[in-house]
């Protein structure tokens, strides 16, 4: 093993460490990242643009943690400039949010779902970190999801320069639109009972197919984190908000959810997650699933 080999696993090791993961991630390293790696260096042999990669994963896929991995293996493996960035943090503020639901469906409420992100702020954003000079500054956002409005732009991550490869992930990357006839029958109760002429789901659906196709036209290659079952994401989510709620304890004014807002939460992702499920993976670029134990399989 040479010295690169030995500073890259330091430098993994310690990304894990820092994660509070399981030391025996370690052996994804050359499993999985090294080859997605070199498959994301090879695009840089025909041209030196920035490189978009997308990743998509439903919630508690392990998409956050995936690209931070990532990320460490293409900065030390081939000194690659990385930015991070998440459909998350493109949520639209409460406000916002409230006008759509006060102009078109109650539901719009509730972040998440097509619709309710800034998706011209995404598209800026993106421009801003593939044709950046040396010495420019690109915003990064960062939503709070605990106050359920966006970060002061104080506060957002600065990229400085031209990012070499972005990694954008979102529960619902690359996802295209249902047929309309695929809407007419409510999935769940929430569908049934609060969205019974099914305004929003075609709202939704509109907004998948004709706002946020040039946004995902930009993804140089489509990753996915397949997981089992949408009941998984339940179970995983819930996790998800537990850690949420032990580490902003005693933070005043945070909206963290009950299990019984959860469920409701979940609901608004059901049908998006459970057609994903079943038409991505034959189309994906690069498709990996991941188990009941959070174990990403090939």
């Amino acid at each position: 093993m040479n010295a690169c080999e030995l500073v890259l696993r330091d430098a993994f090791r310690q990304k894990l460490n820092e994660l509070m993961l399981d030391e025996v991630l370690m052996e994804d390293l050359d499993r999985v990242y090294m080859p997605l790696a070199n498959l994301i260096r090879m695009g840089f042999d025909t041209d030196s643009r920035t490189h978009i990669i997308g990743v998509n994963g439903a919630q508690g896929a392990g998409k956050t943690t995936f690209g931070q991995l990532l990320k460490v293996v293409l900065e030390q493996s081939y000194d690659l400039r990385v930015a991070l960035l998440s459909i998350d943090d493109l949520y639209l503020s409460r406000e916002d949010r409230q006008r759509l639901a006060d102009e078109v469906h109650p539901l719009l409420m509730t972040r998440g779902v097509p619709g309710t992100h800034d998706v011209k702020l995404g598209e800026d954003v993106l421009d801003a970190l593939c044709n950046a000079g040396p010495k420019d500054v690109t915003l990064i956002p960062r939503f709070n999801k605990a106050l359920d409005d966006p970060f002061p732009r104080s506060e957002w991550e600065q990229f400085v320069g031209r990012a070499d490869v972005i990694i954008f992930d979102g529960w619902f990357m690359g996802a295209v639109e249902q047929k309309e006839t695929e809407l007419l029958t409510p999935i769940n109760d929430l569908e049934k009972k609060e969205d019974p002429y099914c305004v929003w789901r075609r709202y939704v659906n509109n907004q998948l197919k004709e706002n946020y196709k040039s946004l995902f036209a930009r993804l140089d290659l489509l990753v996915m984190l397949k997981v089992p079952s949408f009941d998984k994401v339940y179970q995983w989510r819930t996790l998800q908000e537990e850690k949420l709620r032990i580490k902003t304890q005693g933070q005043k004014n945070l909206r963290v959810m009950s299990d019984e807002e959860l469920v409701r939460f979940i609901s608004h992702y059901e049908r998006l997650t459970r057609h994903m499920l079943e038409e991505m993976p034959s189309r994906v670029d690069v498709l990996f699933t991941v188990s009941d134990d959070h174990r990403i399989c090939i």
